[in-house]
């Protein structure tokens, strides 16, 4: 069993031409629990500020417009995930397993990811001696 996770939130978007990503949070977890917790609190939040309820005290009236159907309904796919508890179980054992586990979904310009891996997985990988290749 791994105890310990790594936990990030990214955004990705296109400036320029270029990919860049934008870190919305990480978290070191100190339970496979509070990694779960963690990744859903975040799609949660992802959720309400890319969809917020329409009256919400800090937005002025008239704010908020509908998108058009042919656009990818993140906030939707979010709350989805995290209302799953297939997927949850899913992700807890590959976690569990000390497998990197990736959460991702994208609108027409952004791409959110949710990634979270074993601290001891990582440990373990660099244990493992380097494959060195000797060329010419």
């Amino acid at each position: 069993m791994h105890d310990e996770f790594l936990c990030h939130v990214t955004a990705y978007g296109t400036c320029e031409g270029k990919r860049i990503g934008v870190p919305l949070g990480s978290y070191r977890a100190p339970t496979l629990a509070l990694a779960l917790w963690w990744l859903r609190d975040r799609a949660s939040w992802i959720a309400e500020r890319l969809d917020p309820q329409p009256d919400a005290e800090h937005l002025p009236a008239g704010a908020l417009v509908p998108v058009a159907d042919t656009v990818p309904d993140v906030p939707a796919v979010l709350r989805a995930w995290c209302g799953n508890d297939a997927q949850q179980d899913l992700v807890a054992e590959e976690l569990a397993a000390g497998r990197l586990i990736r959460i991702a979904t994208c609108d027409d310009t952004t791409e959110y990811e949710l990634l979270a891996e074993s601290v001891d997985a990582l440990r373990m990988q660099r244990t493992i001696p380097a494959l060195v290749v000797s060329v010419g």
